[in-house]
């Protein structure tokens, strides 16, 4: 995959908007604990907050410590092995951040407190890499023509989404980069799985779907590379992601996909882009920069 870079457009003000709302949200996914709380001003590290005293959670599933997942603090002789802040044998513990803090010999997460210490449902320690592709065509109507929003007069720009399991709410399809495993494979193998149902193909099947997703995934645009405001984000263990548009101009490519939720995904369908979406983690962030740079529809006024 050869890709152009729009990531620097995203400025950290414009993501600023999303960091650590989803992050700081009372309920942690899949349990009953509650996060401490933490407003706004309390969220930087630099803020005084010498009574800030973050409950302790990792997951069960996390704690018995599958392949995806990092020792315990428990297990010390383990755990004294991770190497933060470079590439520990397969894994990745660097971050788009920069050099993250280590305190109590735990990482700190670089944008701040979220309430939670321990890594909630995230397997690493530190930065838990993923990738989302965000694959686009142009909406058409019936006669093969743009169609055009009446109100801010530019081409509808749609999205491949999927309706996630856990959460139910929509976003780009994507997940987590495997060990030694490079993004672009991860950009591939994701919207595979979620979006076309790769894993439960024939070998003919796949075959045929892979030759189809190297064609879309030839040319990508990078539109962000960095930290991602994240339900599951704790104060040790927190999501980064790389977010590259694969666009489909004839539409001719991606928009002949046998589009089927798998995987993670409970749904799967063409989605409108547009301002006014509800969208998992920071997508709807991404989403304004793919419309930004291809002229597209954003919001009405």
């Amino acid at each position: 995959m050869s890709s152009s870079s729009h990531s620097e457009a995203i400025s950290a003000a414009t993501l600023s908007r999303t960091i650590h709302q989803k992050a700081r949200s009372t309920s942690y996914p899949g349990s009953d604990t509650k996060r401490t709380f933490v407003n706004d001003e309390q969220v930087p590290w630099s803020s005084n907050f010498p009574e800030y005293n973050p409950v302790e959670y990792t997951a069960p599933v996390v704690k018995k410590q599958p392949v995806w997942a990092d020792a315990d603090i428990g297990n010390s002789a383990s755990f004294r092995s991770i190497s933060f802040n470079k590439v520990d044998g397969l894994v990745n513990r660097q971050s788009f951040e920069g050099i993250y803090k280590i305190q109590e010999r735990l990482p700190l997460n670089p944008i701040g407190r979220t309430g939670m210490k321990g890594r909630g449902l995230l397997g690493k320690w530190g930065p838990n890499h993923a990738a989302d592709p965000i694959v686009t065509r142009w909406k058409h109507d019936t006669s093969g023509n743009k169609v055009i929003h009446q109100l801010s007069k530019k081409p509808i720009l749609q999205f491949v989404a999927i309706q996630r399991r856990d959460t139910k709410e929509w976003a780009i399809p994507g997940g987590m980069v495997d060990n030694n495993e490079n993004v672009s494979l991860t950009l591939k193998r994701e919207f595979g799985e979620e979006a076309l149902n790769s894993l439960e193909t024939t070998d003919e099947q796949r075959k045929s779907l892979a030759t189809k997703i190297d064609q879309l995934f030839k040319e990508g645009t990078q539109i962000y590379k960095g930290y991602v405001d994240d339900h599951r984000n704790t104060d040790n263990a927190w999501m980064e992601t790389v977010a590259v548009n694969f666009h489909d101009e004839t539409g001719e490519s991606a928009g002949k996909l046998p589009l089927q939720a798998g995987d993670d995904a409970g749904n799967v369908c063409w989605m409108d882009i547009d301002a006014d979406l509800r969208l998992y983690a920071s997508h709807i962030v991404f989403l304004e920069k793919v419309a930004e740079i291809r002229n597209a529809h954003w919001k009405a006024n």
